[in-house]
């Protein structure tokens, strides 16, 4: 059985690198394997154009989609876990609805403008970023004070969800009162985008997924306890409440982190934990948490190649792509845990 989720790890690895190298090479303009190569290393004689295709947009799109996938997956798997619930996600304590309440509230009611955001470049990006990561941090503060005062998960659960149609509420009505231009800009941001990361974004967001991804193999002991039930996991010396806490922190600041560079990216948290366990055949996430790392990373590259739609001009949200790879994923690991139960 280890031995053949050694191979496994190592296919989700050949993924990463094959996805990885179809996202350098293929676009509205191909660009021969030879010369993405020489770009990468440096070399002279590729043509200006290439090279600005190359290092300008489809790297720093790799990568990020690479660190955003491993990133969106294991909160995922960390939601699901701390709740015992399937249909948890990253968005579901309402983090992602706080991060797009924070960058309504930049774009919509500041009076900068969606428009005079995208005229400031870089700045206009960060003061976005900043919105975002403000806001579901504060919804995650929110969150851990509630956690404090309430004891069952499905209650914490329940309250998530309702402050997060509060935050969507608030959005729809900021959405009232706003322009044309400043809605159309909000709503191309809420699409979700592996683009929007460019320059030195590219090396900050790939630094802070590096540092925060490893630290969650530290959760490794504490999620396989809280498998067990909470009373189960008190007799073992478990402090729950404060474990709840932590795996949720870890789990919101990862969300956070993302929605603030790329948007609001769904589907990918709740489908991939789901594909680890059908694959991996396990519960133990000294398993599912490089698993899961490694299955969104090659799930989200194989959607932003899809998005960009090698060949054809013009870009579609990877929202749609994500749902519309994601959801036959889920169903058919569904279906085949549903066979292997009825065969037992």
């Amino acid at each position: 059985m280890r031995r053949g989720r050694g191979w496994l790890m190592l296919a989700l690895g050949a993924a990463i690198v094959a996805s990885g190298v179809a996202n350098l090479l293929l676009g509205a303009v191909e660009i021969p394997l030879a010369a993405v190569v020489d770009i990468l290393t440096g070399g002279d004689g590729v043509s200006e154009v290439w090279r600005n295709i190359v290092l300008k947009s489809r790297l720093p799109q790799t990568l990020t989609a690479l660190v955003a996938g491993a990133g969106l997956a294991v909160s995922g798997l960390l939601m699901q876990t701390v709740f015992r619930n399937p249909l948890a996600g990253p968005s579901v304590l309402g983090i992602s609805s706080g991060a797009s309440l924070g960058v309504a509230c930049v774009v919509l009611v500041s009076g900068i403008g969606g428009r005079a955001l995208s005229r400031l470049g870089y700045v206009g990006d960060a003061a976005l970023s900043l919105a975002a990561i403000v806001g579901a941090l504060a919804v995650m503060a929110l969150i851990a004070w509630v956690s404090q005062r309430v004891r069952g998960n499905v209650t914490l659960l329940i309250i998530g969800v309702m402050i997060g149609y509060v935050a969507n509420a608030m959005i729809g009505v900021l959405k009232f009162f706003s322009v044309e231009e400043d809605i159309s800009a909000y709503v191309i941001w809420g699409l979700g985008s592996f683009a929007s990361v460019s320059g030195g974004q590219v090396a900050l967001f790939t630094a802070v997924m590096c540092v925060m991804l490893p630290l969650t193999f530290l959760l490794t002991r504490t999620l396989n306890l809280m498998l067990l039930g909470d009373r189960y996991a008190r007799n073992l010396g478990l402090d729950v409440r404060r474990a709840r806490l932590v795996v949720i922190a870890a789990s919101g600041v990862l969300v956070a982190v993302v929605t603030a560079y790329c948007g609001p990216i769904m589907f990918l948290g709740l489908a991939v934990p789901h594909l680890c366990r059908g694959l991996f055949a396990t519960s133990d996430h000294r398993v599912l948490i490089p698993s899961a790392m490694l299955c969104g990373a090659a799930l989200a590259l194989l959607c932003n190649l899809i998005a960009r739609m090698p060949g054809f001009e013009g870009v579609l949200p990877v929202n749609s792509v994500t749902a519309l790879i994601g959801a036959p994923v889920v169903m058919w690991v569904l279906f085949r845990r549903r066979r292997s139960d009825f065969a037992e």
